[in-house]
């Protein structure tokens, strides 16, 4: 049957179907689901999905159901070792002690990252949440430019 299968990179991921995954999103949000359904743009549909929280050495679950995700904000995706998924050194605490702290966490985060652009923004560097990199929707407009 594999030689049947246009070699793409979602025809890879036909290995995966039904099978426990973790998905790392662009946002940094990490997905544990069975693999149901994909296709040709890798847009993935998980089933029994949760989505993982860890705060230092701590881990929650938070249920999330079905889960459709959009191929392009999928950064990591991987098949989980069901032999070895219990032998993780995390320890299970419930997901209401660990959201508040996971949001602190985020914030100081967010904070570190915009301290760290404005450096290097200072340094003559763009980074994509600088105010003043060039907009390029706008960019153009009353100069002639094509910005519609």
């Amino acid at each position: 049957m594999d030689a049947l299968v246009p070699f793409t990179t979602s025809g890879q991921l036909l290995d995966c179907v039904d099978k426990k995954m973790l998905v790392v999103l662009r946002d940094g949000r990490k997905l544990i689901g069975v693999l149901r359904s994909f296709d040709q743009f890798a847009n993935l549909v998980l089933n029994d999905t949760v989505e993982r929280v860890h705060v230092g050495n701590e881990y929650g679950d938070v249920p999330r159901g079905i889960f459709l995700v959009r191929g392009e904000n999928v950064v990591l995706l991987g098949e989980i070792d069901l032999d070895l998924e219990d032998t993780v050194p995390l320890v299970p605490a419930p997901v209401e002690k660990l959201l508040p702290l996971h949001a602190a966490q985020e914030e100081q985060h967010k904070r570190a990252e915009h301290a760290r652009d404005r450096v290097l923004h200072e340094q003559g560097f763009c980074t994509e949440r600088v105010e003043g990199d060039v907009d390029v929707h706008r960019y153009g407009v009353g100069r002639g430019g094509g910005g519609r």
